[in-house]
């Protein structure tokens, strides 16, 4: 069977190929039938120099344009929404329904609509004015952005449809997609109808363009390359901080999503007030696909007592009877037993699951762990190992001050959230660790646990070091995500005529900032 083509330049052509793979069915550990290329260099330098083509084209191209290109991609993805589920599911093992057809495909097109709208309405890009000295800046395209998928969101964060995807072509730059080995066809099917809302719309043939696979010393040369703007990455944190260093060392930004625990503190009276509830609010969010969610809550800080001891029972015993859902796939399978093995050894109690479970595919044991507050403080970075899948570590706390002793140890996490009851016995609790909290997430969370993240414009899904590689930027909301694929631009005393439309005196759409007689205000760009 001959190895499917790759998009390039508009054009599905054959791949100069260093290898090739197979994606696999991870609920039954069989390999699919079709087979992808792994490219060499030379394809990697052909999408380059396409890109960088289409960045000039796009540049000369009125924001419509793409706005219209994201309407009508969004539109297609619908229409061809069977036969994308369908694949979807055999390559990653989510469930149909309601995850991949009712959540996450739907959730996929509205963003892509919301990033259009962005584009057209303007404001994203802060056009800012100084009338007095005519002096104007706005955020403008940085250049071709690379897209790492990755394994976890076939639709959602797909390099050539998620919201990294649509954040960059809304801001106006083509995107190089670099699909994950592990759903390469659900990728195609998603291109495909990419390169034909491409040639509905009229935006230039390399606006969008797919590689399936690449090698890692490839990937590191990618990323550093001259012709390119910036890179967004979601994926493992090993493999994330690679390629930080080398886009690093050339002077190219890329944003980074890499890893999260997404620490739960449970205080007393939360426990006492309403404890069966949380048993299922927790073990709901910890198994929901396998716990294989960037925001899976992957440790749990309790006070010691009885309440606590009863909780801990009873969710081992729902992790113990809840369904083993397959994983991902065998890598994944592979790291979740390397993690748990970490965590084991500095310490953790196995208390539920452990193993492998004898079923077909690629499947764990609901796993649970548990700590103590002083353990956790002699192997801070140890116990904070991500175990990746449906497994979380309880850590049993003492006392108040060993509570924020423990919150102080915490690294960088995209969420943090506290639950405490509803009556006001732990808001003295609350009030002295909320700002421990605070400082170390991107989200600060009351009252539910982290799952869900909402497709909105106050959302931030980012956070400190290491949850992502920047603090200031979110890869989910509207429009600040865009923000990172673009570049500040100023015009010095330029003639109104030279000038971008969005920084004319003027403008029919967006906001901008003005400066008169010494105050800012936020004004229509038409004033």
């Amino acid at each position: 069977m001959a190895l499917h083509p790759v998009l390039i330049a508009g054009h599905w052509q054959a791949a100069h190929a260093a290898g090739s793979f197979f994606a696999e069915n991870p609920a039954t550990g069989t390999p699919l039938t079709e087979e992808y290329p792994t490219s060499a260099w030379d394809d990697c330098d052909a999408v380059l120099t396409a890109a960088a083509a289409a960045a000039s084209q796009l540049r000369a191209l009125p924001v419509e344009k793409y706005a219209e290109f994201l309407d009508a991609y969004a539109t297609r993805l619908e229409a061809r929404a069977s036969e994308l589920v369908a694949l979807a599911h055999a390559e990653t093992g989510l469930p149909v329904s309601p995850r991949l057809a009712s959540v996450e495909l739907p959730r996929t097109t509205g963003q892509l609509r919301l990033a259009a709208a962005a584009a057209r309405e303007g404001s994203w890009a802060l056009p800012t004015i100084d009338s007095k000295i005519n002096l104007r800046s706005v955020l403008e395209p940085v250049g071709p952005v690379l897209v790492f998928g990755p394994n976890n969101f076939p639709f959602a964060y797909n390099g050539v449809a998620g919201g990294d995807f649509a954040a960059a072509i809304a801001a106006g730059n083509p995107v190089i997609a670099k699909a994950h080995p592990n759903h390469p066809g659900t990728s195609r099917l998603l291109a495909e109808e990419a390169l034909a809302a491409i040639l509905e719309t009229g935006l230039p043939p390399a606006t969008v363009q797919m590689l399936y696979n690449i090698a890692s010393a490839d990937g590191l040369r990618l990323v550093a390359d001259r012709r390119l703007g910036a890179v967004g990455f979601t994926g493992s944190r090993s493999g994330g901080l690679r390629l930080k260093a080398a886009a690093d060392a050339a002077g190219k930004p890329i944003y980074l999503e890499l890893s999260s625990l997404n620490p739960v503190v449970i205080l007393p009276g939360a426990l006492a007030e309403r404890g069966p509830k949380i048993v299922e609010e927790f073990t709901t969010s910890c198994l929901m696909a396998s716990g294989q969610f960037c925001t899976n809550p992957g440790l749990v800080l309790l006070m010691a007592g009885e309440a606590t001891e009863s909780f801990v029972g009873a969710v081992a015993a729902k992790f113990t009877a809840a369904p083993v859902n397959p994983l991902l796939s065998a890598g994944v399978a592979k790291g979740l037993q390397t993690s748990l093995a970490t965590l084991r050894s500095a310490g953790a109690e196995l208390i539920a699951g452990g193993e492998a479970v004898s079923q077909p595919g690629y499947r764990f044991a609901n796993t649970l762990l548990v700590v103590r507050g002083e353990e956790f403080l002699a192997a801070p970075e140890q116990l904070q190992t991500e175990a990746f899948g449906n497994a979380s570590l309880f850590v049993i706390i003492r006392d108040p001050a060993q509570l924020v002793e423990v919150l102080e140890q915490l690294e960088g996490n995209l969420t943090g959230g506290v639950y405490s009851d509803t009556k006001g016995s732990d808001d003295e609790l609350y009030e002295a660790i909320a700002p421990q909290l605070r400082r170390r997430v991107g989200r600060l969370i009351n009252d539910k646990m982290p799952t869900g993240v909402a497709v909105s414009p106050a959302m931030n899904h980012g956070g400190p070091f290491p949850a992502t590689g920047h603090p200031g930027f979110t890869a989910v909301g509207i429009p600040a995500s865009l923000r990172r694929f673009a570049m500040l631009a100023c015009y010095d005393n330029v003639r109104p005529a030279r000038l971008p439309a969005s920084l004319r005196d003027q403008n029919p759409n967006g906001k901008m900032w003005r400066l008169l007689d010494g105050q800012w205000s936020q004004a229509d760009l038409a004033c």
